[in-house]
C-alpha cells in the first residue's frame, strides 16, 4: 500500500468550492485595481534556474528552496519569490523599454517553512512592481495601491511603515561578526527579543546595542521619531528618519492616522530591501497579509541597474481570513434550472440548455434515469426549476 498517496506535502493542502469561489473573486478584485492604477500582468516560469536566486545579498538560504534538476542535470527550483525573477525579465526580455514599466503577477511561491510553524509552503501571491524610479512619489503610489489592496481585502486593516536602511545603518556599526549580525537579525524577524537580549549581553555595550534592545519600543505613531532620534545619531540616521516621516505624515492624510503605524525594528525575510518598506494586516490573522517596499539594488545583480519598489499580497491568508466570515465550505447551490432529456432529447436539451445561459441562468443537465428522480435530484441540491425534455423541438413540463 503507498503510504503519501492520500495526503498532501507537508505545507500544501487542497481547496474545495466556497473557498475556491472566494479565491477567484479576491484576485479578480485585485486584477482589477492594478490594471485600473496602468499595471500590465505578466507570469514568470514555476521553475527557475537556482543561478536567479543564488544572489550576492543571498537573500534565499538554499534549505528553505524546493530543488530539482532539469534534463541536462542543471539545478532548478521551484520559484521561492516573484519580485527576484521579475527582475530577471526587466533586466532581459524589457531592457529596452520605456521606464517606468508597471508590472503586476498573480502567480504562486515554493518555499519551506520551519516545522511547527503552521506556515503554508505553497503560497499565491498577488502584487505590483513600479521599475524605473527612486521618485518619492512612486513610493506613494505603491503605498496608496498598498491601501485600497487592504480595503480590498477586508474592512478591519492597518498598514506598518518601516525603512531597511534604519536596520542596516545599525548593523554596519555594530563591531560584530557576519555570522552574529545574522543571529541578530533572525532574533528581530522571529520578534525573538529574549534570545537577542542575551546575545547582545556578549557584545560590548554601546549606542548601537542599546538601539537594538529598544527596536521592540520602536513601534507606534509620531513619537516614535523622537524615540529613535534619541537612541541614534549621525547623518545617515537624521536622513533616514526624516524621509520616513515624510512619508509616514503623507500616507496618513490619505490612509488615517487610526490605521497607519511606524515600526523601525521590521524586518523582511529576503534582504533585497534598500529603503521604505510595509506591511499590511488583517483582522483575525496574526502574520501579515501584504509585504513590500523598495529595492534599488536588485536588478543590478542582473546588469541592469535601475530602481524599483512595490509589494505582494498573500492570496491564501486573505482567503483563511474571509473564509472564517463566510458560510463553511459546501458544494455550491447556484444552478438556475435542472434539464431532464428523455432518450433521443439530448441534443435538443444540450439547446435547450444553451439558450439558457445565453440569459445568463446557470444550468446543468440531470444525469437521473427518470423524471421522477431527476425532482428528486433538484430538491436535494436546491435546484428551484427541473425542465423534462421529452419530445424533440418541445418540452412536456413548465420547469421555467
Amino acid at each position: 500500500m503507498n503510504k503519501y498517496d492520500r495526503i498532501t506535502p507537508e505545507g500544501t493542502r487542497d481547496a474545495l468550492f466556497a473557498e475556491c469561489t472566494l479565491r477567484r473573486q479576491l484576485e479578480s478584485r485585485l486584477q482589477t485595481l492594478f490594471a485600473a492604477r496602468g499595471y500590465s500582468e505578466l507570469i514568470t516560469p514555476t521553475l527557475e534556474f537556482y543561478d536567479v536566486f543564488n544572489r550576492d545579498a543571498q537573500p534565499f538560504p538554499q534549505e528553505t528552496m524546493y530543488k530539482l534538476t532539469d534534463a541536462k542535470g542543471r539545478l532548478m527550483v521551484l520559484r521561492p519569490d516573484n519580485t527576484v525573477p521579475i527582475a530577471r525579465v526587466c533586466a532581459t526580455r524589457l531592457r529596452d523599454a520605456a521606464l517606468p514599466l508597471r508590472l503586476c503577477y498573480n502567480q504562486s511561491i515554493h518555499v519551506i517553512s520551519p516545522s511547527l510553524k503552521g506556515r503554508d509552503d505553497e503560497i499565491t501571491q498577488a502584487g505590483i512592481e513600479l521599475i524605473g524610479s527612486d521618485s518619492r512619489m512612486a513610493d506613494i503610489e505603491v503605498i496608496a495601491a498598498a491601501v485600497d489592496a487592504l480595503q480590498v481585502c477586508g474592512d478591519e486593516y492597518r498598514l506598518e511603515l518601516g525603512n531597511a536602511a534604519f536596520f542596516r545603518t545599525l548593523m554596519q556599526q555594530l563591531p560584530a561578526s557576519e555570522e552574529v549580525k545574522e543571529t541578530i537579525r533572525d532574533c528581530i524577524e522571529a520578534k525573538n527579543y529574549p534570545a537577542l537580549s542575551d546575545l547582545l549581553d556578549t557584545l560590548p555595550e554601546s549606542g548601537t546595542t542599546k538601539a537594538l534592545r529598544m527596536l521592540p519600543r520602536l513601534f507606534g505613531g509620531e513619537e516614535v521619531f523622537e524615540k529613535a532620534a534619541k537612541l541614534v545619531t549621525g547623518d545617515a540616521f537624521t536622513a533616514i528618519l526624516a524621509d520616513l516621516r515624510a512619508l509616514w505624515e503623507t500616507v496618513t492624510q490619505f490612509a488615517g492616522k487610526d490605521r497607519v503605524t511606524v515600526d523601525l525594528g521590521m524586518m523582511h525575510r529576503t534582504d533585497y530591501y534598500t529603503g521604505m518598506i510595509l506591511r499590511g494586516y488583517l483582522s483575525g490573522y496574526g502574520e501579515e497579509i501584504l509585504s513590500g517596499g523598495r529595492y534599488d539594488n536588485l536588478l543590478a545583480e542582473f546588469g541592469y541597474d535601475v530602481p524599483a519598489t512595490g509589494f505582494a499580497v498573500n492570496i491564501d491568508a486573505v482567503v483563511k481570513v474571509l473564509s472564517k466570515q463566510e458560510t463553511p465550505a459546501t458544494v455550491p447551490t447556484t444552478t438556475n434550472v435542472l434539464i431532464w432529456a428523455a432518450s433521443g432529447c439530448e441534443a435538443e436539451a444540450v439547446k435547450t440548455a444553451q439558450d439558457l445561459r445565453a440569459k445568463g441562468m446557470v444550468v446543468e443537465h440531470s444525469l437521473s434515469e427518470t423524471l421522477e428522480d431527476a425532482k428528486k435530484y433538484a430538491a436535494a441540491h436546491g435546484i428551484g426549476s427541473v425542465l423534462p425534455i421529452e419530445i424533440s423541438g418541445t418540452d412536456s413540463g413548465k420547469g421555467v
